[in-house]
């Protein structure tokens, strides 16, 4: 299996305002990410999850280093149509992204701007938002959907685009419980069943625990990198980068310090209360 994106020795400042200086982000950053893969990146406020997700698309581009987008160099101006064909974003608030006052226009709006056929575009739409659950709102006005359902409309947008790989910038920060499972059911359905690449940021550990892999940003470095299972069961490692794991590990691991001896890799909660129930029945 080939790399969907390369970070080689990535290193980025922001520029500083008239005579304040820059905020540096990445030093040497380095890391990998595999075509076909569920990748969730955590960290604390600050620690660059989002400014390393922007690379990816070209929003930003290195100021050191190198960033490879499915072997494509994104420092390369002539490669940037190319390399945002194959990494779609989708942001923190839904509202900012749709454009169309119908859900099919919307997204039908990627697709015409990359030039596709418009013979093309129907299927396009129709497809994306069947993905996504969305076909039978294809001719409701946006402002009339909830927020998961704004923010499916928007990854269906995404969809439209045909792109290799999909990075989310927080996707469910501004949605209620419902519509969070809404949106991780989406997102798990396109890598299972369609293979898309999928780069999650996120500060919600629940969401993180359902990839495929962990990376921990701390400082602009990766502090840990593993499955779900090997991340999170460094619970202590994680407490002192101001983080914590899921509540069922949290929850072992606090019963563990009282004298049980709890494994800290339940991430299911049906898993973690069968456990509970056999050792305490």
């Amino acid at each position: 299996m080939g790399k969907a994106i390369t970070v080689e020795n990535l290193s980025y400042t922001y520029p500083g305002v008239e005579d304040t200086p820059g905020v540096t982000v990445f030093t040497d950053l380095c890391l990998s990410v595999e075509e076909g893969s569920f990748v969730a990146v955590l960290g604390g406020n600050g620690c660059g999850k989002s400014t390393l997700a922007k690379h990816f698309n070209t929003i930003l581009l290195p100021c050191g280093g190198k960033v490879y987008v499915c072997g494509m160099d994104t420092s390369n101006p002539e490669l940037q149509i190319a390399i945002r064909r194959n990494v779609g974003m989708v942001f923190q608030n839904p509202d900012n992204q749709i454009v169309a006052n119908v859900v099919e226009e919307d997204v039908a709006f990627g697709p015409e701007n990359l030039g596709v056929e418009s013979s093309q575009i129907r299927a396009r739409v129709d497809g994306a938002l069947k993905q996504v659950g969305m076909y039978g709102y294809r001719e409701h006005a946006p402002h009339l959907l909830s927020g998961g359902q704004k923010q499916r409309v928007a990854i269906a947008g995404i969809i439209a685009m045909e792109p290799k790989c999909i990075v989310l910038d927080e996707p469910t920060a501004m949605l209620d419980p419902k519509g969070r499972r809404e949106v991780m059911e989406t997102i798990i359905k396109l890598n299972r069943e369609k293979g898309i690449t999928v780069v999650l940021i996120t500060h919600h550990m629940d969401e993180a625990a359902k990839a495929q892999r962990v990376i921990v940003l701390h400082e602009g470095r990766i502090a840990l990198d593993g499955t779900p299972k090997e991340v999170f069961s460094q619970v202590e490692t994680l407490h002192d980068l101001r983080l914590a794991s899921p509540e069922t590990v949290e929850l072992c691991w606090e019963l563990n310090k009282k004298g049980y001896d709890l494994p800290l890799t339940q991430l299911d909660p049906k898993e973690c209360a069968q456990i509970l129930f056999e050792v305490f029945k």
